[in-house]
C-alpha cells in the first residue's frame, strides 16, 4: 500500500507557512550571535560566559531533538508545530524582557526546547503533506531556501536592531513573527489525522536518550572553554555515554520504541543522517570562523558582519533550488556528488581570504561558489533522510537525522576551534590577528578536505533509476525502499 500524504487543500499557503516556520528557527540562530557583545555589556555577563547565551540554545535543541520527532508522530505533526511557535514567541519575550544572566540563558533553554520541536515538525510535514518525488523534493528547496534567507535576515537584522534599537530587540522580533504564523496555521495546515491504534509513549527512552545527547553536547560545546580534563567536561562526558548505552538497550526491548533502530535499514536515511553529520561539521562551522575573522581580525561591526553574509547566503539559497532540480533530473548520487566537490572547491579558494592583510573582495569569490555548493547538498540531504520512510515514522527520521546535524556542528566547533586556537595564548595585537588569520585558514582548508568523505558517503546511495521510477510511491515499512 502506497504512502498517501494529507494532500493539503491549499498547498502553496502550506509551503508558504512551514518555510516562515524553518526562516524563523534559522532567523534565531544568527540574530542572537551578532548581539553578544552588547548582551554582555548590558547584563553583567563576563567576556567568557556570554557563549552561554548560545550554548544553551544548541544544548537544549540539540537534547531533545529526538524527543520532538518522536512527539511529531504520536502527538501531531501540526499540533507540535503550533506548540513550538508558542514556546519560541513566549521564550523570546521573556529574553527581551531579561535583566539579569540567569533569566536570558533560561529564556534560551526553553527557546532551545521550542527548536527541537519545530525543525522535526516542519520536516514531517513537508514529508508527509508533499508526497515523494518531484513535488517534496520542489518543497524541501522551497523550505531550504526559507532557511538561508533567515540565515541572512538574522544576520542583517542582528546588526540592524542590536545598533538601532539594542538588544533586547533581537528578541522580540520573534514574537509577532511565531505568533502570526501559528494563528495562520490553524487555518491553513491540515489538521492532525485521527488516530486508528493506540501507541504507548517509550519513557525510558525519552528520558535516557534525552538525557544523554543534552549530556554529550554539552560537553562537546563547552569543553573547548572549560577544558577537556575539567571535572564537568568529564562527568558530562561520562554520564552520557551511560546513558546512550542504556538507551540502545531500552529500544532493543521495547514493544514500541522512541527510535526504531530498523528505520536505518533503509540505506537513503542511514546515508542522509551521515551527511547531516558532515555537512554541519565542515559547511557548518564555517560561518563562526567567518565571523570571528570578520570581527576580530578585521573590526566589523555587527552590522558590516551582518552584510558580509549576504552574498553567500544569496549563494546557498540559489543551491537550494539547484540542488532540487538535479535531485529531480540526475538522483541523489550524482547531485550530492557535484554538490561536495563544489563545495570542496569553493571552501579551498575561501581559505585565501583567511589572511589579517586580505579585505573581504578575496573572500567573496570562495564565498560564493563554496554557498552554491552548500545549498546544493543541504536540499538533497534532506531529500535522503526523508525517502523510503512510511508516513507515521516521518517525525521520528527527521529528529533523527536533526540529531546528526546537530551533533556534527557541536563536534566540528569544538574539534576545528581547538585547532584554531593552537598557538594563540599569550599573545596580543597584531600578532594575535595574525595568528587568529592564520588558525582560520587552517581549519578552512580542513573543512575542504573533509567535504570529500562527503563523495564517499554520496556513493553509498544507489545509483538514480529512471525519472518516472524516482516519482514512483514507495510502499510503507520497506526498510530497503528508497528515492533514486
Amino acid at each position: 500500500m502506497p504512502v498517501t500524504p494529507l494532500s493539503p487543500a491549499r498547498p502553496g499557503w502550506t509551503l508558504v507557512l512551514l518555510a516562515l516556520g524553518q526562516a524563523v528557527f534559522a532567523l534565531d540562530l544568527n540574530i542572537v550571535f551578532v548581539a553578544l557583545p552588547e548582551i554582555g555589556t548590558d547584563l553583567g555577563f563576563p567576556g567568557q560566559t556570554q557563549q552561554l547565551v548560545v550554548s544553551a540554545y544548541v544544548v537544549f535543541a540539540g537534547g531533545f531533538l529526538l524527543l520532538g520527532g518522536r512527539a511529531c508522530d504520536l502527538l501531531g505533526r501540526r499540533r507540535v508545530f503550533l506548540g513550538a511557535l508558542l514556546l519560541y514567541a513566549l521564550s523570546s519575550l521573556a529574553g527581551g524582557l531579561a535583566r539579569s544572566p540567569e533569566v536570558i540563558v533560561g529564556a534560551r533553554i526553553v527557546q532551545g526546547v521550542g527548536g527541537a520541536l519545530l525543525l522535526p515538525s516542519i520536516l514531517s510535514l513537508v514529508n508527509t503533506l508533499f508526497e515523494e518525488g518531484p513535488r517534496r523534493n520542489r518543497a524541501l528547496a522551497v523550505w531550504g531556501g526559507a532557511g538561508a534567507s533567515g540565515l541572512t535576515l538574522g544576520a542583517l537584522l542582528g546588526g540592524v536592531l542590536t545598533e538601532g534599537f539594542g538588544w533586547p530587540a533581537v528578541f522580540f522580533v520573534n514574537v509577532p513573527l511565531a505568533g502570526a504564523i501559528a494563528l495562520a496555521a490553524v487555518f491553513v495546515i491540515p489538521p492532525d489525522p485521527a488516530r486508528t491504534e493506540r501507541r504507548r509513549f517509550d519513557l525510558p527512552g525519552a528520558l535516557t536518550v534525552t538525557a544523554g545527547a543534552t549530556l554529550l553536547v554539552f560537553a562537546l560545546v563547552e569543553g573547548p572553554e572549560r577544558g577537556w580534563a575539567d571535572p564537568w567536561i568529564l562527568g558530562a562526558l561520562a554520564s552520557s555515554l551511560v546513558l546512550l548505552v542504556t538507551f540502545a538497550v531500552v529500544e532493543t526491548r521495547s514493544a514500541d520504541p522512541l527510535m526504531p533502530f530498523r528505520l536505518f535499514r533503509n540505506r537513503s536515511l542511514s546515508a542522509g543522517a551521515a551527511i547531516t553529520f558532515l555537512y554541519m561539521a565542515t559547511f557548518g562551522v564555517l560561518p563562526y570562523f567567518l565571523t570571528v575573522l570578520l570581527q576580530s581580525v578585521h573590526g566589523y561591526s555587527a552590522l558590516q558582519t551582518g552584510l558580509a553574509f549576504l552574498a553567500p547566503s544569496l549563494a546557498i539559497a540559489a543551491g537550494t533550488q539547484l540542488g532540487e532540480r538535479l535531485t529531480t533530473r540526475a538522483g541523489l548520487r550524482p547531485t550530492l556528488l557535484g554538490g561536495f566537490a563544489v563545495g570542496a572547491v569553493g571552501t579551498a579558494v575561501l581559505a585565501v581570504g583567511f589572511d589579517a592583510n586580505a579585505g573581504y573582495l578575496a573572500l567573496l569569490p570562495g564565498l560564493v561558489v563554496s554557498g552554491v555548493g552548500q545549498g546544493v547538498v543541504w536540499t538533497a540531504m534532506w531529500i535522503a533522510a526523508a525517502a523510503g520512510t512510511s508516513a507515521h515514522e516521518q517525525g521520528i527520521a527527521s529528529g533523527a537525522a536533526s540529531t546528526t546535524m546537530n551533533l556534527g556542528n557541536a563536534i566540528g566547533l569544538a574539534l576545528f576551534t581547538a585547532v584554531a586556537d593552537a598557538g594563540t595564548d599569550g599573545l596580543s595585537g597584531e600578532g594575535l590577528a595574525r595568528a587568529t588569520a592564520d588558525g582560520g585558514f587552517l581549519v578552512v582548508l580542513l573543512t575542504a578536505a573533509g567535504m570529500l568523505l562527503g563523495l564517499l558517503l554520496a556513493l553509498t546511495l544507489r545509483p538514480a533509476r529512471s525519472a518516472a521510477a524516482a516519482a514512483a510511491p514507495v510502499a510503507p515499512d520497506c526498510p530497503m525502499a528508497v528515492s533514486r
